[in-house]
């Protein structure tokens, strides 16, 4: 399947119950901030931390690639009284009316571009939309192996009308010279007599500290800061979560 294609469905519907983590908006803010506004997210998902900035006072749009995944956020913006304004487009192919002081990806979410040709052409949409002195934070990691002992695992929850909802590793497969990680991902929805059951192929693209630079510089982009989560300067070789600051060259 087209991996922009992956939070539809099942799969949109199960990722706010089941998802184990979500991101601390208080680096983010700060980010804004300093950078400038207007902001924009990318990858924003059904909502976090977009929704807290905006509710913070953040001039901060949003845009994702599923269609659901923005309903989703909508619908949470209409509950909570928060005014969003967010577009349904790939990263890889940005067309938005308006540039941008500060542009961020809330997490590593760049790793889920595929490929460097995929990621070369979201650096170039990004400094297409990049206002005049604006900066850009790209967090990315290189992702571990699943352990074995956590194929098959099983992790439970359940939804508002009592369906239980399910998610499990069942295989997968790394290639270190492509530097992908695809993992088989199985989506359930269980409720009475009525089961859904999807199986996806989550792809994982890591980069080099070098090769992402490289990248950057061919898109128009200078990387002035590689930095750990706190913002301090990441030594070299860190395969650990590195926040990386770019701007216009």
């Amino acid at each position: 399947m087209d991996p922009a294609d992956f939070y539809t469905g099942i799969v949109a519907e199960l990722y706010g119950p089941l998802k184990s983590f979500s991101q601390d908006p208080g680096p983010y803010a700060a980010f804004v901030r300093r950078a400038g506004m207007p902001a924009l997210e990318l990858g924003c998902g059904d909502g976090d931390p977009l929704l807290e900035l905006r509710r913070r006072g953040l001039e901060v749009d949003g845009v994702d690639s599923s269609a659901d995944m923005l309903d989703r956020l909508r619908r949470r913006a209409d509950e909570e009284g928060i005014r969003a304004t967010v577009f349904h487009q790939r990263m890889e192919a940005l067309r938005l009316p308006r540039r941008y002081r500060a542009i961020f990806l809330a997490g590593p979410t760049f790793t889920l571009l595929p490929d460097d040709d995929v990621a070369l052409a979201a650096l170039r949409g990004i400094r297409a939309h990049l206002a005049e002195g604006g900066t850009v934070l790209v967090p990315l990691f290189t992702p571990a192996p699943t352990p074995p002992e956590q194929i098959g695992r099983v992790r439970t929850a359940a939804a508002p009308d009592g369906a239980e909802l399910r998610v499990s590793v069942v295989a997968e497969q790394r290639d270190e010279a492509a530097r992908t990680q695809t993992t088989l991902l199985r989506y359930e929805r269980h409720h009475r007599s009525d089961s859904s059951v999807v199986e996806r192929p989550w792809i994982l693209h890591w980069y080099t500290r070098d090769g992402f630079e490289k990248l950057a510089t061919t898109a128009g982009l200078t990387v002035t800061a590689v930095t750990d989560p706190d913002g301090k300067p990441a030594p070299a070789g860190d395969a650990g979560l590195l926040h990386f600051r770019l701007q216009a060259a």
